[in-house]
């Protein structure tokens, strides 16, 4: 892929083979920056899994840098009254199945409760091409309406490997402080690391890269996740 002049000159700042840690990694992302609007920091981890791994999770960044979640919530009864007092954007059951059936799509996350899976299951061509079925894996199939819906107000996100390995992730902005973005970067390696296969042999991290949205990527030394263990 040819880059342009701003970015040849920008990756000039970074020292061949280097091996970076968190904070002078952040500090060189900043400096190496161009674009004229405040660009997303992202963190990518290639990771040493097989197929038959899944390393997915959710957890809530202490420093929040994107707008409040459009929470749906699929519920009947009590639990929807639930959901409405909790502060849940769209709240219903088969009135709004039917209008994500038909295409409306203004909604950022789902979450159902268990009885309610039988027929938010039938939408799988709808939400899970984008991520959106509700899962107990990511807590997003829950009878805990109201503390689901609290930790996705505050910004509570999800990752997951692809399926080449590879987990990404937006951890911040440049013009956040950059002390915020490394103690979410840190927090995310501390959950990543959780998520090693009990079955896996050797080293389960293989490479971490930090760039903004435009700029070269900066290689983090592997330790880095290691020692996040106990930040």
């Amino acid at each position: 892929m040819k880059r342009g002049k701003k970015y040849q000159e920008a990756k000039k700042l970074l020292e061949a083979d280097k091996l970076y840690d968190p904070k002078d990694a952040l500090d060189l992302v900043k400096k190496m920056a161009f674009a004229k609007f405040d660009e997303t920091i992202e963190v990518s981890v290639a990771l040493n899994i097989k197929k038959s791994h899944s390393i997915r999770d959710t957890f809530v960044l202490p420093h929040q840098f994107t707008a409040e979640k459009k929470i749906l919530v699929f519920a009947k009864g009590e639990k929807a009254e639930e959901a409405k007092a909790a502060g849940a954007t769209y709240v219903g059951d088969d009135d709004y199945i039917q209008k994500v059936k038909d295409g409306w799509t203004d909604f950022d996350v789902c979450i159902a409760t268990p009885d309610m899976m039988k027929d938010v299951g039938k939408l799988g061509p709808a939400l899970g091409r984008r991520g959106l079925m509700p899962n107990p894996r990511t807590k997003t199939v829950t009878n805990d309406i109201t503390a689901t819906v609290a930790e996705l107000k505050k910004g509570r996100i999800e990752f997951r490997a692809d399926k080449t390995g590879v987990v990404h992730l937006a951890v911040g902005k440049l013009s956040m402080p950059l002390e915020q973005v490394q103690q979410n970067l840190l927090l995310f390696f501390s959950e990543l690391i959780q998520k090693r296969p009990t079955d896996l042999k050797g080293e389960f991290i293989k490479s971490v890269y930090i760039s903004s949205t435009m700029g070269p990527a900066v290689k983090l030394d592997n330790a880095v996740i290691t020692s996040a263990r106990s930040a």
